[in-house]
């Protein structure tokens, strides 16, 4: 099955607990007021991929100890049979990968996906795509009503452990600031700078003052219109 990504990292380690897999969808119509992730709106843009290869991608992964696999965007469930296909075969290989390592393995690794809808939102097909995750971040976000919890951008966003894992993994985290930075900056790809995670009100901003004050400007920012 094809789908629209913005694009994938490893490791990600400000999106969910421990070294992850990141994969971003593209496009969202949601559109928050305030989202740092504008570029991942347009669902015509972005890069076209397979389930196949996000797979690949995963399976690597997990051979080199992720704890997890996070899925954001972007609006996951506005692709929801890819979401579906990437989610149950991310299971497989997880749950096959244990199988093989038996109880001495490490623990296993979750599978997290964001979303801007609201629980209430979650239609039919939107709830069986999210049928293979362990836990779900939903809701808008909202730039008026920022929070320290963690892997949330703001305080109306809830973290919702949805299998044993789910809640074993997230539940310590339910009320908890982030255990480690908000923030991740990632490779410079063709003059592209790219940040991971949820930062704290400001962070931003300062972020871009201490790069001017070392020479390093923006010509554009996905965060701003």
């Amino acid at each position: 099955m094809e789908l629209r990504l913005d694009g994938t990292h490893y490791p990600l380690e400000t999106l969910g607990p421990g070294k992850r897999l990141g994969v971003w969808f593209q496009g969202c119509s949601l559109a928050c007021p305030g989202c740092m992730s504008r570029h991942t709106w347009d669902p015509a843009a972005g890069t076209p991929a397979t389930v196949a290869e996000v797979l690949a991608l995963w399976r690597r992964a997990l051979a080199d100890g992720a704890d997890g696999l996070t899925v954001s965007g972007g609006e996951p469930l506005q692709q929801a049979a890819a979401l579906a296909e990437l989610l149950a075969g991310a299971a497989r290989l997880r749950d096959g990968a244990r199988r093989r390592e038996g109880s001495a393995g490490p623990h296993p690794a979750d599978l997290l996906v964001y979303t801007g809808y609201e629980p209430g939102e979650l239609t039919p097909e939107r709830r069986a795509a999210l049928g293979g995750a362990d836990a779900v971040i939903t809701g808008r976000y909202r730039a008026a009503e920022p929070t320290p919890l963690a892997w949330r951008g703001s305080a109306n966003q809830r973290i919702v452990p949805l299998t044993p894992l789910g809640t074993a993994r997230y539940a310590p985290y339910l009320t908890r600031p982030a255990p480690g930075p908000r923030l991740q900056v990632g490779p410079a790809v063709d003059g592209e700078l790219r940040l991971y995670g949820v930062p704290l009100r400001g962070e931003l901003a300062e972020l871009e003052r201490t790069l001017k004050r070392s020479g390093v400007g923006f010509t554009e920012r996905s965060w701003r219109p």
